[in-house]
């Protein structure tokens, strides 16, 4: 009992942490509905449509996988980080759980059966008891997320056994599947390789692959403070952002704000932002996006002003949003990097104050974005800069060790050096 209890333990390490438990409720409602009745009826859902559903589908072209270099993905986000390796090593294939939605490429990723998942389900009752007798509060709330997760371990470890890839490529360090396929292949000596897709969070997990690409010093330092850093590390800037640099915002006028909001954020306050903003800048336009994951219902805000309009964070890719701004306003999210990397002036704005995530990612400590307090400081500076948008790519060097070097706007280049040779060994 102990061992299974610290196995998903390890697997949902983030999710069962305190430090999640902390979140606002709408950032924790992504992960697991708030209301009670509600996780029962996802747990019912899931019993139906995907376990039971599953035994019904048939998975295709499962022969494709065996001895490959998996790119396992969880998100359609992984996808476009991997897909450089994709398109340039013949034996690489992307790789996703039976029902798991990859967005626009859910027809091109191969597919692992999950059809005996639930023949694990018996372990459930024994992990939710242990879970309540440590991690009550967790539990009670993330109850549902503990019954998602079971079976992704010991089907995965069937599926390794059978497959046996060359190695397995991750761009997620925490989600419970992608943390089941590690700790899958950690116990069968399978090589694995993390490239850092996001930002980081010292609340996520302990480095624990054989070979961890990250973006910049900043990340090894916050991983630094989740706990020991297993195996290789490399600094290899952003791969998915190479295609873009050749489009860094050269303009020294603003024309265009964008806001980018997030789960954590306060409707609320970003009408309130954007009533302002449109009512002291008539001349400026603004694009509102919100988060892929984020169903709330944000077209409402479009009637303020015709200065606003929306992106679709689904269909329209972050670095393409980008492109369209001279100035990005978010809370606590990684787009601040992307936009500094496009030379997009970013600038930190709490829309959540009740809850004081102040600075989550440290980019304002590092020097990263401005902060500002309200929509009158916001206006103000901006009033300031309307002529003379500084330049600020170089602020971003401590997230992105390419940056100002041979191999700014070649990562993918250098990230695939060091995954040849470590492949080699």
């Amino acid at each position: 009992m102990r061992k299974w209890y610290k196995l998903y333990s390890n697997i949902l390490y983030l999710h069962f942490s305190e430090a999640f438990l902390q979140l606002p409720e709408s950032a924790k409602n992504a992960v697991s509905p708030k209301n009670p009745l509600l996780r029962l009826g996802k747990v019912a859902g899931y019993t139906f449509l995907r376990l039971i559903g599953n035994l019904f589908k048939s998975v295709k072209h499962e022969e494709k996988l065996q001895a490959k270099i998996w790119l396992y993905v969880v998100s359609q986000n992984n996808y476009d980080s991997l897909k450089f390796i994709a398109e340039e090593l013949h034996d690489a294939v992307f790789v996703a759980g039976q029902s798991k939605e990859i967005g626009k490429y859910n027809r091109v990723v191969e597919r692992l059966s999950l059809r005996r998942k639930l023949l694990y389900y018996y372990k459930f009752l024994p992990l939710l008891l242990q879970f309540l007798k440590y991690k009550t509060a967790s539990t009670i709330r993330f109850f549902d997320v503990l019954f998602d997760a079971v079976g992704f371990y010991e089907v995965y470890l069937r599926k390794l056994q059978k497959y046996k890839p060359k190695a397995i490529v991750f761009a997620n360090d925490h989600n419970a599947d992608a943390r089941a396929m590690l700790l899958a292949a950690k116990s069968m000596g399978i090589k694995t390789i993390y490239i850092q897709h996001a930002s980081v969070s010292p609340m996520f997990p302990p480095l624990a692959y054989d070979l961890n690409l990250l973006e910049g010093q900043d990340a090894l330092d916050k991983y630094k403070l989740c706990g020991p850093v297993t195996g290789q590390v490399e600094l290899i800037g952003m791969p998915k952002a190479d295609a873009f640099v050749p489009f860094r915002n050269q303009n020294k006028t603003i024309q265009t704000i964008g806001i980018g909001c997030n789960l954590m954020d306060d409707v609320a306050e970003i009408e309130k932002l954007l009533t302002q903003l449109t009512t002291a800048l008539p001349s400026l336009s603004l694009i509102l996006r919100p988060h892929p994951r984020d169903t709330r219902n944000f077209s409402k805000l479009q009637s303020i002003s015709p200065q606003i309009s929306l992106s679709d964070s689904r269909t329209v890719a972050t670095f393409d949003y980008l492109r369209q701004i001279d100035v990005q306003v978010s809370g606590n999210s990684g787009i601040h990097l992307e936009a500094v990397l496009l030379n997009v002036w970013s600038m930190f704005y709490d829309f959540n104050p009740k809850h004081k995530l102040e600075d989550y990612y440290g980019f304002v400590k590092h020097g990263l974005v401005e902060a500002v307090s309200g929509p009158e400081e916001l206006i103000g500076l901006l009033q300031t800069h309307l002529s003379n948008k500084p330049d600020v790519t170089g602020r971003a060097k401590y997230y992105n060790a390419t940056v100002g070097t041979a191999y700014d706007g070649k990562s993918g280049t250098l990230a695939l050096k060091q995954i040849a040779e470590f492949l080699k060994h």
